[in-house]
């Protein structure tokens, strides 16, 4: 029966859907923040992804030691639903191959994902995402874990289409910080803060070349952090400002303040949902074919930005009916 056609199966023939990932990735360098992040998961649910840093949060000298500790923490039952990833040192320390080592050793089969900084090219992730394919196969781990780069230094945006198109990508992340740093000087430090961060043209080039090239290859845009940490409307402006005038489609936290404003901020509007429902029910009830809502022609183009809209919703974790779940979200 064509109603029963879920859109997934109609939607997106020849085209690779985006993975479906929470839109925000809040990160945490110590052990009492680890538990922290996900102490406020277990509270809220998997709206948002937890990033265990091995990169910055590990003290020179005890890089073996944090990494155990976090793949300890990914691997254990505060762990309640699965969405804890981890950062890598780069692929320029010597650390970065045992860190690999000891996360899919000891919590591979529980990572949501691993977090490749500073890539210089698209030969470096390639290193990297084959040395992870190889440790998965050694400990017999049949899903691929997948993989999220920042894109932060001059050579990873000058290839990052092709950084994009490597399989087992989910997700090319901005790293404003370093990016910025990269420039020796040229572009000033207010562009690491709002407004500038959205104006000055180098970093407007970086941001939409990221964000056009994730989105051609099926892959998630993830924005950089805000460095405001108790301004509320600072943070949820910044937030909008990522989602609607650069297409990025998930957001960087690094601190719980910062959580719910790029929650809110990344939620779809209401009334849209609302149109969401009425229209991919009414498609789906046809068999996906065009139809007439509300005076306006719809057809499968339009049905696969309203399905996307309702599962960012689901993601955001606005209320939605049983019905609308079942019937667009169910795996």
């Amino acid at each position: 029966m064509s109603s029963a056609i879920h859109p997934r199966d109609v939607l997106f023939e020849g085209e690779r859907p985006l993975p479906d990932l929470p839109v925000v990735d809040h990160y945490a360098g110590s052990e009492k923040l680890m538990k922290k992040a996900l102490a406020l998961q277990c509270e809220h649910g998997p709206v948002f992804d937890v990033t265990c840093d091995c990169e910055d949060g590990a003290r020179a000298g005890a890089e073996a030691e944090h990494a155990q500790m976090a793949a300890a923490l990914i691997a254990s039952p505060d762990n309640r639903y699965g969405r804890v990833g981890a950062r890598i040192h780069d692929i320029t320390h010597p650390h970065w191959r045992l860190d690999l080592e000891i996360l899919v050793a000891e919590a591979g089969q529980r990572l949501a994902f691993l977090t490749l900084p500073k890539v210089r090219s698209a030969a470096d992730a390639r290193t990297q995402i084959e040395a992870l394919r190889g440790l998965e196969a050694a400990h017999a781990i049949d899903t691929p874990i997948p993989v999220h780069v920042l894109i932060e230094t001059h050579g990873a945006l000058r290839e990052v289409w092709q950084i994009a198109a490597l399989d087992g990508v989910e997700s090319l992340d901005f790293g404003l910080m370093d990016f910025v740093s990269a420039h020796h000087g040229a572009i000033p430090g207010s562009a690491m803060t709002s407004p500038g961060q959205f104006s000055h043209p180098l970093i407007v080039r970086a941001k939409t070349e990221i964000a056009a090239a994730a989105l051609a290859h099926g892959v998630v845009p993830s924005h950089n952090v805000t460095t405001e940490l108790s301004d509320v409307e600072h943070i949820r402006s910044d937030a909008l400002r990522a989602r609607r005038e650069f297409g990025y489609l998930r957001m960087w936290s690094i601190h719980p303040n910062q959580i719910l404003p790029i929650l809110e901020a990344m939620r779809p509007d209401f009334s849209e949902v609302q149109d969401a429902v009425e229209i991919l029910t009414a498609a789906q009830d046809a068999g996906w074919g065009p139809l007439r809502h509300r005076g306006k022609l719809h057809d499968r183009a339009s049905y696969r930005y309203y399905w996307t809209l309702l599962g960012r919703a689901h993601r955001t974790g606005m209320a939605l009916d049983e019905v609308v779940r079942t019937r667009f979200l169910a795996p």
